[in-house]
């Protein structure tokens, strides 16, 4: 199967837990797809609406810590911001000398990553990331995945072991943005292979023995059609 494979790098990354805003901030070891639809986004510098969408990735670190960040609280009077602030220290979970890869079918928005138009960042503002190479591979398709790692998988009908996290599939582009196509995923860590039913293709190139990767078939057509 041919596909298009962005690799990207970055020194550090974080992926808050979307039901966590105060308190320590742990990280999952794993993008939600969400996250990784933004980076399309922001190297073609627009809200892409996606119909129907074909795509995989995988990602992996080399260690994980907690960084001390002091932030400031912002006082409001009916809604309204106001001068006054305080400030406050809060841990927070970072990931380490990071690499994503992601896989499309279309052509079109892998060029993008070419000249992104605006900054690629894993996670929050000051966890930029480097696009390193965009190369186009075919990759043998296996009927029954036995080595998933790094990625998120639908938990539904698949029940793999994993962290289970409900993560959005998108964003909307409306103020304020709301979740769409919110499921239960199995977050896999690179850490640990995982055998599934299910179809992947087989990147012989990560890891020792390879990794199988899912492709998520997304459908936003129904989410169109409701707004």
């Amino acid at each position: 199967m041919q596909v298009h494979v962005i690799d990207l790098s970055s020194w550090t990354a974080s992926f808050r837990y979307p039901n966590l805003i105060s308190g320590v901030q742990p990280t999952l070891e794993v993008p939600p797809v969400s996250t990784v639809l933004g980076l399309l986004n922001a190297a073609a510098g627009q809200y892409l609406h996606h119909q129907k969408l074909e795509i995989g990735y995988y990602f992996q670190f080399d260690a994980k810590a907690v960084d001390l960040e002091s932030i400031y609280q912002i006082d409001s009077t009916n809604g309204r911001a106001t001068n006054n602030a305080k400030s406050n220290i809060i841990r927070r979970e970072f990931l380490f000398n990071t690499r994503l890869r992601i896989y499309l079918t279309d052509p079109k928005l892998a060029d993008y990553f070419r000249q992104p138009y605006y900054s690629l960042v894993l996670g929050r503002m000051n966890d930029l990331a480097t696009v390193e190479q965009i190369t186009t591979l075919d990759l043998p398709e296996v009927a029954y995945a036995s080595r998933l790692a790094g990625q998120v998988i639908p938990f539904r009908e698949n029940y793999l072991a994993g962290q289970i996290q409900a993560l959005p599939k998108y964003f909307t582009d409306t103020f304020p943005r709301q979740n769409v196509g919110t499921e239960p995923y199995s977050v896999i860590s690179h850490l640990t292979f995982v055998k599934a039913n299910l179809p992947a293709i087989h990147d012989k190139n990560l890891g020792k023995a390879g990794t199988d990767i899912y492709l998520h078939q997304l459908d936003f057509s129904e989410h169109d059609q409701a707004v």
